[in-house]
């Protein structure tokens, strides 16, 4: 019966990320891909993968999404493009101004971290 109120949180959980300026939705592209976004696409996937449900805004690109989140538009008046990233779990601010591991994100959505394949040896949580 337990595993059944699990289940029901974990699908209920919205992960919403508000990136800075990037030039893709990933920021992923380009002669020069910074390590740290290579992995959170691979962290995003793998909690979208858990059931998560996973929504990523990048300023560049859809303005419209900051600007219609209250939370995220005080957080940029107040603060400025330098508080990007956000990380909003269910509409509560986790993570402002760096990206999240994996290990973080876990904890977050009640979820088990596992490995993220793009990390090297001696760099993760599986150490």
């Amino acid at each position: 019966m337990s595993n059944v109120i699990v289940l029901e949180t974990l699908i209920m959980t919205e992960v919403t990320v508000f990136d800075p300026p990037q030039c893709c939705a990933s920021g992923v592209c380009g002669p020069s891909v910074d390590p740290k976004l290579s992995k959170l696409a691979g962290d995003l996937a793998w909690l979208r993968h858990s059931g998560v449900t996973v929504n990523r805004y990048n300023l560049s690109q859809q303005p419209g999404a900051f600007v219609e989140n209250a939370t995220i538009q005080g957080i940029l008046e107040k603060e400025g493009e330098g508080a990007l990233p956000v990380f909003l779990v269910d509409g509560e601010v986790k993570s402002q101004g760096a990206y999240p591991d994996r290990e973080q994100l876990a904890q977050w959505t009640g979820l088990e971290a596992e490995c993220s394949t793009s990390v090297s040896p001696g760099n993760s949580c599986c150490g």
